[in-house]
């Protein structure tokens, strides 16, 4: 047992794991993005072609594109988010200015919702707006909170960065493993990254690894079986 006695209230919520949640899942997204996209791409151009150059060029490609596009998709998606949050928050203040006993009546009822009593859940409510009423209203009414709100750059950086350092594996094996059992060694170090990401992204996020692993690799597994089949079916010698 933890002494409590120099617990404070930002230490404590350091011990918990929500405020990582949206750049560590923008992280593991963008290098699980980049593992299997790129070993997956070039699985199949390797299961289709004999010439190292190719499988390069293509992991090569498929990294560059692949970053630039997870980065701007990462950053346009969180960007949406937090244009409709910023207008909920805008239209919650203005309802508070036009209608401030409605709007306390509503808070009011959400905290009875959650099991205060009728008398309770009015007396928090005031108290809440007297301190801070549309803070209370953009936390407890609409659901956004300081430790769940995403920040476009931060997400965007993180995913494509991400993405980056997980398709510089298999382009490294590429340039590295011997042409005959390409498409085996891709796939052997591509499910070795994974079980290594799934551990790293269940570490920093808090929770048990097995699952986190399992999951990811059989996605993975699945992604590339169906490239290297795709081209060993259509494939023709590059």
């Amino acid at each position: 047992m933890k002494p409590t006695e120099n617990i404070t209230v930002d230490n404590y919520l350091e011990s918990h794991f929500m405020h990582r949640s949206n750049w560590l899942r923008a992280a593991v997204l963008g290098a699980n993005d980049g593992i299997i996209s790129v070993s997956s791409l070039a699985i199949g151009i390797a299961a289709a072609s004999d010439g190292r150059e190719a499988v390069s060029l293509a992991a090569l490609a498929g990294l560059a594109a692949g970053a630039l596009s997870m980065a701007a998709g990462e950053y346009v998606s969180v960007s949406s988010q937090t244009d409709i949050e910023q207008a909920d928050i805008a239209r919650e203040a203005e309802e508070l200015k036009e209608m401030p006993e409605v709007e306390l009546n509503i808070l009011a009822a959400i905290y009875e919702r959650r099991g205060l009593k009728k008398e309770t859940a009015m007396t928090v409510a005031r108290e809440l707006t007297e301190h801070d009423a549309l803070a209370a209203h953009v936390r407890d009414e609409l659901g956004i909170h300081e430790l769940t709100q995403a920040n476009p750059l931060q997400a965007a950086l993180a995913s494509g960065s991400a993405f980056t350092f997980g398709a510089a594996m298999p382009l490294v094996v590429t340039w590295i493993a011997p042409m005959q059992g390409m498409v085996y060694w891709l796939y052997a170090s591509t499910i070795v990254a994974l079980i290594a990401l799934g551990i790293v992204a269940a570490k920093t996020g808090g929770s048990k690894p097995l699952k986190s692993i399992i999951r990811i690799t059989i996605w993975g597994t699945l992604a590339m079986v169906v490239s290297a089949g795709v081209g060993y079916l259509f494939g023709v010698n590059v």
